[in-house]
């Protein structure tokens, strides 16, 4: 649950990370994130608020810093319509949890969202409304529930 900082189409990798601040710690970069679109994002963020966008989200440099930059500034659930690939397994692998929903038209900036990831709802407790998503499958939320990859694998490796 969290409110939404909602965007609309083509948000590539250069725009949640620009490259002019990849030389900067992934601290000092993540200030930065979506300035092209909005300067004040990095400080207008809050964790657990939630990324909302529409088609294409992350198309662009198979960088991770991009969902890095998110994740630092406290976001561990995006819902878009459409993802490019590379980023999608970047936010999982990086312990974000990726939900494609058709109607994030509907979603509006702050809105407060409660998201079913197992039963594939949304609900905006803001408009009322409720909004189909893909279900998220249990070795994804497995992946996400340890932080991501490199947390997953760990955990793993402990237990043998």
């Amino acid at each position: 649950m969290g409110r939404s900082l909602k965007y609309g189409s083509n948000i590539n990798t250069d725009i949640i990370s620009p490259p002019a601040y990849m030389e900067l710690s992934m601290q000092e970069a993540a200030k930065y994130a979506m300035s092209p679109v909005d300067a004040k994002f990095a400080t207008t963020c809050q964790p657990g608020d939630i990324f909302v966008a529409e088609n294409n989200l992350g198309s662009g440099s198979s960088r991770e810093t991009a969902p890095l930059t998110l994740h630092i500034l406290g976001i561990r659930t995006i819902v878009a319509k459409s993802y490019a690939r590379i980023f999608y397994r970047n936010c999982i692998n990086l312990g974000i949890l990726a939900i494609e929903c058709d109607e994030t038209e509907k979603i509006s900036y702050f809105d407060e969202l409660d998201i079913d990831y197992e039963n594939g709802i949304i609900l905006n407790k803001t408009t009322g409304e409720t909004y189909s998503c893909n279900p998220i499958p249990e070795h994804i939320m497995a992946l996400v529930r340890q932080g991501g990859l490199v947390g997953f694998l760990r955990h793993k490796l402990a237990a043998k």
